[in-house]
């Protein structure tokens, strides 16, 4: 018979006394206590089996049965961890560090334990070194050649295995003047400034360079050279002022032949109209128009208006004339000027079709003065139309607009040797 020896305990005890007591029994006592049992751990692995009277002497040294610490740290635990615990957990044992030799109570210890400053540890930068923990702090901050640290220059970081080749481009390290103007040395990244604007060894040019001077020399020889200088100086810009002058005249000429109209359509808008109508009538005004030519290489002319009326349109007519003037090409043109000419002004109507625009047309009569080759300097009234509108039917419709008359001036080109 196997029976577990919880269960058999509690019999015997029981059942032992109930025996005794009511009647004496020793071979069923004797029964009993050989019966074969379990110990009452084995569901936590314990493998003893053996008689009952065994079973007190074996739970005495059982692995398996609870015992309270030695070191009295109040744990309860198995003998089979007992060890473990002494060694490795109870707060209450007495460890020794094996890199300082120092004996600790557990609890202190497992707070010793990665503080120890005799602890072999690797750098924390990755460097590859080892050494104790007191040395660090020093190593990294110091001696590691991983560590990070600022240039004294530009306060940027870096790795200090790198900072020496950083030194070579940092713009605030410090290198002398290409001139050696100065002990004190300057700033990479100010030596262009330096040398350009302030180094007074640098070799620079007289201020009138652009006027003509030539002289080079040291920035500190510099005032002397303008001192001694001034009249030739002086005179260098005058040559440089007749030349720009002649250059600003090439200039406006070319611009004034490339805005011109060439192709005999002159268009003219009259401005302020209100105002220089007035003036028109206290001082008769005549207002000329901007030249422009007939052709590319054609006749030169303009054209003039009276707003209040010239000769027999004065007073109540707006007058046109055109006006021959000399040109670049007069010595190959054919004279007398013989092209038909043509006035309108328009209706600035919004609506195209209710535009009714005036239109007067002539052909030069050859024989009148006014269509000769022109002599230079001669200024004559041109020919046109003294009674061209009148000024009642310019303020119908709208010949007169936003205080302005616009009038196009058209010369027939299809009988010109140049058309």
């Amino acid at each position: 018979m196997s029976t577990s020896a919880s269960s058999v305990e509690s019999f015997v005890c029981v059942h032992k006394e109930a025996c005794v007591m009511i009647y004496p029994d020793p071979e069923l006592q004797t029964e009993v206590m050989n019966s074969q049992v379990r110990c009452k751990y084995y569901k936590e692995g314990c493998k003893w089996v053996d008689k009952l009277h065994n079973l007190q002497g074996h739970l005495d040294v059982c692995r398996y049965d609870s015992i309270t610490c030695p070191n009295q740290c109040s744990d309860i635990l198995s003998r089979l961890s007992i060890d473990d615990h002494l060694e490795f957990s109870c707060p209450k044992r007495i460890v020794i560090c094996e890199f300082c030799n120092q004996e600790f109570p557990g609890e202190a210890f497992d707070l010793h334990v990665g503080n120890c400053q005799y602890e072999i540890v690797w750098c924390e930068n990755k460097c590859g070194a080892k050494l104790e923990r007191r040395y660090l702090n020093n190593h990294m901050r110091n001696e590691c050649h991983k560590r990070t640290i600022k240039c004294p220059y530009c306060s940027k970081e870096f790795v200090y295995e790198t900072l020496q080749t950083h030194q070579y481009q940092c713009p605030r390290y410090p290198v002398p003047c290409p001139n050696r103007c100065d002990p004190v040395k300057i700033p990479r990244e100010e030596v262009d400034i330096h040398v350009q604007e302030l180094c007074p060894s640098a070799t620079v040019s007289c201020q009138f360079k652009y006027a003509g001077c030539t002289h080079k020399a040291a920035r500190y020889s510099l005032d002397r050279h303008m001192g001694d200088n001034t009249k030739h100086h002086l005179q260098l810009m005058c040559d440089l002022v007749q030349k720009q002058q002649t250059q600003i005249t090439q200039l406006c000429n070319a611009l004034y032949s490339v805005t011109q109209v060439t192709d005999g359509t002159f268009v003219w808008k009259i401005t302020d109209y209100k105002q220089k109508f007035i003036e028109s009538i206290y001082k008769n005004t005549e207002i000329v128009s901007e030249p422009f030519y007939s052709t590319r290489f054609g006749y030169k002319m303009a054209a003039s208006v009276f707003l209040n009326g010239n000769g027999s349109g004065e007073g109540k007519y707006l007058s046109v004339y055109i006006k021959i003037l000399q040109g670049e090409y007069d010595n190959i043109l054919d004279w007398p000027f013989l092209l038909p000419i043509s006035f309108t002004i328009f209706d600035q109507n919004s609506d195209p079709e209710k535009r009714a625009s005036i239109t007067e047309s002539f052909v030069p009569d050859p024989t009148w003065k006014h269509f000769q080759k022109p002599v230079k300097d001669v200024d004559q009234l041109g020919f046109g139309y003294p009674k061209f509108v009148s000024n009642e039917i310019l303020k119908t419709r709208d010949y007169i607009k936003g205080d302005s008359i616009i009038l196009r001036v058209k010369v027939d080109n299809s009988h010109s040797s140049f058309s």
